[in-house]
């Protein structure tokens, strides 16, 4: 859509019709700021161009019930003067859907038990028995052969790093680089040069050879982004430009060099929330969001922590040429801690342990109570409001200040799905992003399926 600088429509593309309900002729010479108090333009990309005389990317929900990203870009004449704004709409409306849906299945799927079927299985550096992880498991064997993104979401610890290198050994370019890019580790002056490389010369200190960048060097094989959330903004542009193009210039050089690889990101960030924020590129949202995979903390797959166990203690003894085993009763206050940190404490503790016995038996302590904790006296509640749900306030003298707010998170889910029938509406009423209304439902088993049936 083209418009002048007054906002009238001078010129619209053939699918305006099917994306905001309006025929090339019922919108030419129409002002968008009566489009937009008509609701038509929900809002208008043109009338933010207008008032901010610079580029705009933002999502619209139309007459028509659909999810749109609009990006608006101004042209300004010789003497500074706005006299166009040119605007691309996208229409993500089935991307959403097809997302929706397999979160769902991939919800479902996860609730899955099999009787009879525990034995564990052993991929490389990843050993497991829950049937979340064999989920998982199955859905790389299905989409290791394509070139879809893939996002691999979870707390910080749980092995993410792990299922990108499994990702890359499943696939057809498991012969070429896995290259591990950690994006918050790399100081903001020198993201770039590494990145993306240098020409010789390029800049003082710089090689007489050049150097190719990280991304040049994922050429044929895998380029996994840790932490992508904490991507730099202007890294993320660039980033985009190299995925849609499949080229990657670098600094100094005039000559763009063809790049193929696989993209694989993961963040323990909600990278909806940071969108919102603006620190997060909506359209790089979408294009490594393609395949999201959500790995369940330890906690909700306690099946795999005596797999775990013996898989690190395996390590352990071959690093150190020793064969020490478990105490039993070791092994059972390990498997019944809660792991906060995941995987990585998991490791981290039993090398500890391993270190710190003398003998060939492995000895674990629970922590113990702090001295202040043990003398401190009962905590009397105090007089709530009849409004707050009484399950969750009596929980609170029979289980921990964690399990008693998670029974209430579980309530408030519940209340909320009586009058909500999607995640929007729930997202709305409970004023948290659509993503982690999919993660507190899948932790809490609950569904929106009798919500959608009501509705």
């Amino acid at each position: 859509m083209i418009a002048d600088g007054q906002g009238r429509i001078l010129r619209a593309g053939s699918n305006c019709a099917r994306i905001y309900g309006r025929g090339i002729e019922q919108l030419l010479g129409v002002s968008v700021h009566a489009l937009e108090l008509e609701g038509i333009l929900r809002p208008s990309v043109t009338v933010q161009v207008l008032q901010q005389r610079a580029p705009v990317q933002l999502m619209q929900t139309t007459e028509t019930g659909r999810s749109v990203m609009a990006q608006g870009f101004p042209v300004f004449d010789d003497d500074g003067s706005l006299i166009r704004v040119v605007s691309f709409s996208q229409d993500l409306t089935d991307l959403q859907l097809l997302q929706q849906e397999y979160t769902l299945l991939q919800h479902k799927l996860t609730q899955r038990r099999y009787p009879g079927d525990a034995e564990t299985i052993q991929v490389d550096e990843l050993s497991f028995r829950s049937p979340q992880v064999r989920e998982l498991y199955a859905l790389l064997k299905r989409i290791a052969p394509t070139d879809a993104s893939l996002l691999l979401l979870g707390e910080s610890g749980v092995g993410k790093t792990a299922f990108a290198q499994l990702s890359h050994r499943l696939s057809p370019r498991s012969s070429g680089p896995f290259v591990e890019v950690n994006c918050s580790a790399i100081p903001d002056n020198l993201f770039e040069s590494e990145m993306f490389g240098y020409a010789p010369g390029s800049f003082t200190g710089a090689s007489r050879q050049g150097k190719p960048g990280l991304i040049e060097q994922a050429d044929g094989g895998t380029l996994f982004l840790d932490e992508v959330g904490d991507l730099p903004l202007p890294m993320q542009v660039k980033l985009l430009k190299v995925l849609q193009d499949g080229k990657v210039m670098r600094i100094g050089s005039t000559e763009a060099r063809s790049i193929d690889f696989r993209l694989v990101t993961a963040t323990n960030h909600d990278l909806q929330e940071q969108v919102d924020a603006g620190r997060f590129r909506l359209d790089l949202y979408y294009r490594i969001n393609v395949v999201p995979m959500w790995i369940p903390p330890l906690r909700e797959r306690p099946e795999d922590i005596p797999v775990l166990l013996d898989l690190v203690l395996a390590r352990l003894n071959l690093r150190y040429g020793q064969q020490k085993v478990l105490d039993d009763q070791a092994r059972h206050g390990l498997v019944q801690h809660d792991w906060p940190g995941n995987v990585r404490e998991l490791e981290n503790v039993l090398e500890r342990c391993y270190v710190a016995s003398p003998g060939s038996l492995i000895q674990y302590e629970l922590p113990q109570r702090s001295v202040a904790q043990a003398e401190a006296p009962a905590v009397k509640l105090p007089a709530v409001s009849s409004q707050v749900p009484q399950l969750a306030i009596a929980a609170l003298g029979e289980h921990s200040l964690t399990e008693a707010l998670d029974l209430y998170e579980k309530q408030l889910l519940q209340e909320a799905l009586q009058s909500c029938s999607s995640t929007y509406a729930l997202a709305d009423r409970l004023g948290i992003s659509q993503p982690t209304v999919f993660r507190r439902l899948r932790k809490h088993g609950l569904s929106l399926q009798e919500a959608r049936n009501r509705d």
